[in-house]
């Protein structure tokens, strides 16, 4: 696929999100991979009106070629990129209700949306709390890394979602999916719920990987 095309997509995608409430004003940031480096929204920028030849881009090493300043948390989407090969895309959202989750005292670290429907077990897989970090700190590279590229998608605390996928448009799906999950889980709060058990999850990597 040609460049100028993924920039249209992401700019379609980025407005596509906006339009239906996933991210507000300047909120959230939207990378994917190119063969000579990598697209990512300019900081500031609004995800509903990306004008494509705008664009932030990088070089493989994270310098700054061409376009807009980008994203000031550029360093979210370096560090998936550096640990986990297959990663093609990233996006980080402050979507309501995985940003509700992410502020919520007494959710599990370590699985912080639960499988509560096959698709948040084949489209997002385990989801990790981050601990909190000032936006902009390049220090929540740090704590990214650390995980070893053991997430595909993590929670950030007090902040909001961060997803990788193996190209733009299964990763959107994947912050779609981890957010619509986020939502019947607030939902359900507090009512006792039944969740897919440990042969169910087993079964659907099984299947679906």
């Amino acid at each position: 696929m040609s460049e100028s095309k993924i920039r249209d997509d992401l700019a379609r995608l980025s407005r596509s999100l906006f339009e239906r409430g996933y991210s507000v004003g300047s909120a959230g940031n939207i990378s994917v991979r190119v063969d000579d480096g990598i697209l990512i929204t300019p900081t500031n920028s609004c995800l509903g009106f990306l004008d494509p030849a705008r664009i932030s881009k990088l070089d493989h090493k994270g310098n700054h070629v061409s376009g807009d300043k980008p994203s000031k948390e550029v360093f979210l989407h370096t560090a998936f990129y550096d640990t986990r090969a297959n990663t093609g895309a990233v996006v980080h959202l402050h979507s309501t209700y995985a940003t509700a989750i992410s502020c919520i005292a007494d959710v599990d670290p370590d699985d912080c949306i639960p499988p509560l429907t096959p698709y948040v077990v084949m489209r997002v897989g385990q989801v990790k709390l981050v601990p909190y970090f000032r936006p902009g700190d390049a220090n929540g590279g740090t704590l990214l890394r650390a995980l070893e590229g053991r997430y595909a998608a993590v929670l950030l605390a007090n902040h909001g979602p961060v997803v990788s996928g193996k190209d733009l448009t299964s990763t959107v799906y994947a912050a779609e999916e981890l957010e619509e999950t986020a939502k019947l889980l607030v939902t359900l709060r507090g009512v006792p719920k039944r969740m897919l058990t440990d042969d169910d999850v087993a079964d659907l990597k099984r299947v679906f990987g």
